[in-house]
C-alpha cells in the first residue's frame, strides 16, 4: 500500500512539474497573443486563459518530454528557455496585429483622418486603425483562433525543444524577417489609400495651378476625408481577407521550418 502511494506521489510530482513547464511557455506567449493578450484584458483573465491553454496543450506535450526533464538542473534551465520560446511565439503573432495598426495609421495619415482617435484600447490610435484591428481580430476569432494557437504552441516544441536555448543568430534573423514582413504587409494593406492620396494631391495641384483664386484647401479637405471613408468601406473586406489568409498561413508554420 505504501509502495503504491509512493509511486502515485512520484507520478503526480512529475506531472505537476511537466504542467508547470508547459505553463511557462504558454503564459509567456499569452503576454503577446492577439485577442487573449490585449492590454485591455485584466491580468486575472490572462492567468485563467494561460491555465486553460496549459490544460489543453499539456496532454500532447508531456509524453514527448525528454527523459530527466524533472531534474532540478533541467528545471532551472527551463525557467529561461521556456519563457524565451513563449515570448518568441507570441511576438511573431503580435506582429500581425501591429501590421493592421500600422496600415490603419498610414491610411488615416494620407486621408487626413489621423486626428480622429478611437478609444477602444489603451494607446490612442487613429479610428481607421481601430476599425481594421478589431475587424481582423473578430474574423480570426470566428475562424478558430484559439484552436490554431493551441496547435502553434504544440508545434513550437518541435522547433524549440524543452530545456534547449535557441541559437541567438537564428532567433535574431527570424525576428528581423518577421518585423520586415510585418511592415511590408502594413504598407501593402495601406497601398490603395496611398495611391488614392497621391492621385488626389496631383489633381488638387493641377486645379490650384489652373484656378489660383479657388481655395482648394476648403474644397479638397472634405473631399479627401469622404473619399477615404468610402474607400475604407469598399476595400476593407478585401484587405481583411488578405490579412486573415496570411495570418492563417503563419499559424500553420510560425517559425518557417517544416
Amino acid at each position: 500500500m505504501m509502495d503504491a502511494a509512493a509511486e502515485m506521489l512520484s507520478l503526480t510530482h512529475a506531472s505537476m512539474l511537466a504542467g508547470f513547464a508547459v505553463f511557462l511557455r504558454v503564459s509567456a506567449a499569452m503576454a503577446f497573443l492577439p485577442v487573449f493578450g490585449e492590454q485591455s484584458i485584466p491580468n486575472r483573465v490572462k492567468l485563467g486563459l494561460s491555465l486553460c491553454f496549459t490544460i489543453i496543450v499539456a496532454p500532447a506535450i508531456i509524453p514527448v518530454l525528454p527523459a530527466g526533464f524533472d531534474q532540478s538542473d533541467v528545471i532551472s534551465i527551463a525557467l529561461a528557455t521556456e519563457v524565451l520560446a513563449g515570448l518568441a511565439l507570441g511576438f511573431g503573432l503580435r506582429l500581425f496585429v501591429m501590421a493592421l495598426q500600422v496600415a490603419g495609421a498610414i491610411a488615416a495619415q494620407v486621408t487626413s483622418l489621423s486626428q480622429i482617435f478611437g478609444g477602444g484600447s489603451i494607446e490612442a490610435a487613429p479610428a481607421m486603425g481601430h476599425i481594421l484591428l478589431f475587424s481582423g481580430l473578430a474574423l480570426a476569432t470566428l475562424l478558430g483562433l484559439h484552436v490554431r494557437i493551441a496547435e502553434a504552441i504544440i508545434y513550437s516544441y518541435s522547433v524549440l525543444p524543452y530545456g534547449v536555448f535557441p541559437h541567438p543568430g537564428v532567433i535574431s534573423e527570424w525576428g528581423i524577417q518577421q518585423v520586415s514582413k510585418s511592415f511590408a504587409m502594413a504598407f501593402s494593406l495601406a497601398a490603395p489609400f496611398v495611391v488614392a492620396s497621391v492621385i488626389y494631391n496631383i489633381a488638387l495641384g493641377v486645379i490650384n495651378k489652373a484656378m489660383p483664386q479657388l481655395m482648394v484647401a476648403m474644397v479638397g479637405a472634405p473631399a479627401i476625408t469622404a473619399g477615404g471613408l468610402l474607400l475604407l468601406f469598399m476595400i476593407s473586406p478585401i484587405l481583411l481577407t488578405i490579412w486573415v489568409e496570411a495570418f492563417s498561413e503563419y499559424l500553420a508554420n510560425p517559425f518557417g521550418v517544416r
